[in-house]
């Protein structure tokens, strides 16, 4: 299964792109990924694993993926497997005019997948995708009129 989102965002790309790749901001506005934390490396990039919390229902699930691709301004894929689901999710950062368009591509496989979609998991899931794209969107553009970064 193949979830894809796109958004554009009114702000310059390095700005969209300190907003995504600081891991420590994420807790002020990011509503999405709770509990956010490095778990190897010093920093978001090439080879870290982290650690955040989604809720598609009530109950959270963990999940700790490890970054596979670490393209600064460009892309970042993390990958990882829980409750034998692999799970890929991959942002790509393209300048469009004086902005950006964001999009998220998330594939997920496996033997259990199909436990997944009879609890309708998958549109669950991109509701959340949708909203971590607004939320970027959001920060991005705050950032942007207030005159720059936090």
């Amino acid at each position: 299964m193949i979830i894809e989102e796109k958004i554009a965002i009114n702000a310059p790309l390095p700005l969209v792109w300190q907003v995504f790749s600081s891991l420590e901001g994420w807790r002020d506005w990011n509503s999405v990924c709770r509990n956010c934390c490095l778990v190897e490396g010093e920093k978001m990039g090439q080879g870290a694993c982290f650690t955040f919390t989604l809720r598609p229902y009530r109950l959270p699930i963990k999940i700790t993926p490890k970054i596979i691709r670490w393209e600064p301004n460009q892309e970042v894929i993390w990958a990882g497997k829980r409750l034998g689901i692999y799970a890929e999710h991959s942002f790509l950062f393209r300048e469009q005019g004086k902005g950006v368009v964001l999009t998220s591509l998330e594939k997920f496989s496996g033997p259990l997948f199909w436990l997944c979609r009879i609890g309708f998991v998958p549109s669950r899931l991109h509701r959340l995708t949708r909203q971590l794209l607004q939320e970027i969107k959001h920060q991005a553009e705050s950032r942007c009129t207030s005159g720059g970064a936090d």
